[in-house]
């Protein structure tokens, strides 16, 4: 099976602003979007839609 090429997309998480819940693992391409995700998503431990940031996956 051939590998998937990334290029310019980087693996980030998204963060509840509110409860600081790490979920949501996503790709974004840094060629486009230079700046950071900031997302509107529903999180399952606040029990409403939050505004979600970017963080980077630690490994």
């Amino acid at each position: 099976m051939a590998s998937k090429k990334t290029g310019a997309r980087v693996q980030v998480a998204l963060k509840c602003s509110e409860c600081g819940n790490l979920i949501r693992p996503t790709f974004k391409n840094t060629k486009n979007t230079t700046d950071k995700l900031e997302l509107k998503k529903y999180c399952p431990t606040c029990n409403k839609t939050t505004t979600f940031n970017e963080t980077k996956i630690g490994k």
